[in-house]
């Protein structure tokens, strides 16, 4: 039986958003937000919840080094590295991408600063960059290296098992929970908070990371609860993944500056701000209804913020000079 490695202090906050509920329709006591970006390490973020049972795993197979994947802004890579950091071990990113750029930012000047390696894999998919990680794995272990792969997102049954927890926390946090709006990228975080809160209470906004993240999400939870959970089971939306993964969608850049400017909390462009615009539209439709206590669950990606070219542009010509 794998036990997890503490890595943060839990449980993480829960913040009631009254500005926030009122600017997109709910009444001031039924929004909350689950603070997740305030995990600590390396930055704080979701991922971490999930690293804590990959690396007691990792560290019981007697691993030297961590090898994962992800893009250039991936908070998961970022945390990865921290993590390795933290216990000793070396961490090997894989990444496309043609080289390192000139002035690496946001998460990837984290990499930097936590000494993780990256192999720059060109156009590759993501389905490409798994196969490129077992390729790396292949030659660490030629030259004498024990690695251990961290699955993309740190989703599977293992990392599922610490938003499980999650759900378990906020069911401790709001007894009276209606509905737990996440981001929906590689599928674990969803997974652990449908079996935790059961699925009909937890409602996935899908990034664009996966072609089929409900189906992933559903796989992994059906291990967790050990009974058949189908996608058409759970609830998500895909309405806010705008043109790609990592293109700005302007509903996206309304609710980060919505967020800011109502509970002072920053969100990012690819994953927390794509599921508070979720949250807006569901409010919008009447799918999540006033009278109905709702939590956001803030996943982090601040770093990723700085990171996005076009989001950082369009946030910093709000700017305004007095008078």
């Amino acid at each position: 039986m794998v036990e997890k490695v503490m890595l943060a202090t839990w449980p993480t906050p829960m913040e009631a958003a009254p500005r926030l509920a009122a600017a997109i329709g709910l009444a001031p006591d039924d929004l909350w937000i689950k603070r997740d970006d305030l995990t600590g390490l390396g930055g704080g973020g979701n991922k971490i919840r999930k690293l804590e049972w990959l690396l007691a795993d990792a560290l019981r197979s007697g691993a030297d080094t961590l090898v994962t994947t992800g893009g250039p802004q991936s908070n998961h890579a970022r945390l990865t590295a921290a993590v390795g950091a933290r216990a000793g071990l070396n961490v090997v990113l894989v990444m496309p991408g043609a080289g390192r750029p000139d002035q690496p930012k946001g998460n990837l000047l984290l990499d930097a600063a936590f000494a993780a390696r990256i192999v720059w894999a060109g156009d590759a998919a993501p389905a490409e960059l798994a196969g490129q990680a077992q390729t790396i794995c292949a030659e660490l272990r030629r030259e004498g290296a024990v690695p251990y792969l961290v699955p993309f997102g740190g989703s599977g049954v293992l990392g599922a098992r610490g938003y499980r927890q999650a759900g378990e926390e906020i069911l401790s946090q709001q007894p009276a929970v209606r509905h737990v709006v996440t981001a929906l990228g590689s599928g674990g975080t969803m997974a652990g908070l449908a079996a935790a809160l059961g699925a009909e209470r937890v409602l996935g906004i899908d990034v664009g990371a996966l072609p089929d993240p409900a189906s992933a999400a559903a796989a992994f939870a059906s291990e967790l609860t050990g009974s058949e959970v189908t996608a058409n089971q759970l609830r998500y939306r895909c309405d806010q993944v705008g043109e790609a993964y990592g293109v700005l969608h302007e509903p996206v850049l309304e609710a980060i500056t919505t967020m800011a400017r109502t509970e002072g909390v920053i969100l990012d462009p690819v994953y927390t701000g794509r599921a508070a615009a979720g949250l807006t539209a569901a409010v919008r439709e009447g799918t999540i209804r006033p009278g109905e206590r709702t939590v956001l669950l803030h996943t982090g990606g601040l770093p990723g913020l700085f990171g996005h070219a076009e989001a950082a542009h369009r946030i910093g010509q709000t700017l305004h000079t007095y008078p």
